[in-house]
Order: C-alpha cells, then structure tokens, then sequence
C-alpha cells in the first residue's frame, strides 16, 4: 500500500505543477483561457493574480513531493490537508469542477496514505 500512497501523493504533485504552469505560464495563452474559460480581456487583466496563484500551486506539490522523498507521514497529511480545503474552497466559490478536479485525488491520496 506505500508505494500506491507515494504514488497516489505524486500524482496529486504532478497534478498542481500542471496548475502552477497553467496559471503562472500560460493564463492568458490560447491554452490557458480555453482550459479556464477565460476571454482574453479578463485573462489579460488577471493574469498577475493567476501567476501568484500558480506560485501557491508550486509550493504544495513542493511539500507533497518533500513528504514523499523524506518519508514523512505528516508532512503528506499536512499539504494533502492543504490541497483538499483548497479544492473544497475552490469550487465553493469559483467552480464546482475544482472538487472532482482536485480536492478528490487529494482525499483518494489521503486515503491510500493513512491505510498504508
């Protein structure tokens, strides 16, 4: 079950390092508003904010990946945690895909991690 949990935990990584490179490289590219839906005034005029977003994105799976590589069990819960209230605020408040998109590989991931 270890190595499905790690396994599990990088993917959820490799998950929010797409994140990171859709909002900090490519929010305003024909990429990154037909991903988001974004037109191309709106992308333009927050694309800032996006590239800060996408920066927080980088740093869990920074700390995802950290946990892995150290071994370290609270540190996968803690930036699995992370990832999960983000996903759960995400699609609270902006879109209801953001649950299914990344909250549920979290919780799948978290899951795999307390079994094993």
């Amino acid at each position: 079950m270890g190595i499905a949990a790690n396994a599990a935990v990088l993917l959820v990584a490799a998950l929010h390092v797409y994140f990171l490179v859709l909002e900090m490289f490519l929010w305003d590219k024909p990429t990154g508003r037909r991903v988001f839906g974004l037109t191309r005034e709106f992308a333009e005029d927050s694309k800032r904010l996006a590239a800060n977003q996408g920066l927080y994105n980088g740093f869990l799976a920074a700390g995802l990946v950290w946990g892995v590589t150290q071994a370290s069990l609270d540190f996968k819960l803690f930036f699995l945690a992370c990832v999960i209230v983000a996903g759960v605020y995400g699609a609270a408040t902006v879109n209801r895909r953001i649950l299914y998109v990344q909250a549920a590989p979290a919780l799948l991931a978290l899951l795999l991690v307390v079994m094993g």
